[in-house]
């Protein structure tokens, strides 16, 4: 039986463009702990046009986990910007809480 992220590799062939599936493969592999192919994902996502913003505050948080804090407040910086730009304000609201959370320490 196929794991859920060759269900998901699958179904890109299909349509490589889908973001959610990007999204979600993503996921996948930060799950799997393959972090540096899951923010390469996240990294794509967040370039595209327009950026997908959820992308940013999942990159976030990752390098916030991984130990990467000045690059997450990078992503997070970004990410706000991108949602504002989106008019997201929910977005921009949590990713703002989160990176007041980070405070000012360097890594």
């Amino acid at each position: 039986m196929a794991t859920r992220r060759e269900k998901i590799e699958a179904m890109l062939a299909d349509d490589p463009t889908d973001t959610f599936l990007r999204y979600s493969l993503a996921m996948e592999l930060d799950k799997e702990g393959e972090h540096e192919a899951s923010l390469a994902k996240l990294a794509e996502l967040s370039q595209d046009e327009p950026p997908y913003v959820p992308a940013f505050f999942m990159a976030g948080q990752q390098l916030t986990r991984l130990g990467r804090v000045n690059d997450a407040r990078t992503y997070l910086r970004d990410g706000i910007d991108a949602a504002r730009a989106q008019g997201d304000a929910h977005a921009a609201g949590e990713m703002s809480e989160f990176l007041a959370s980070l405070g000012d320490l360097g890594e």
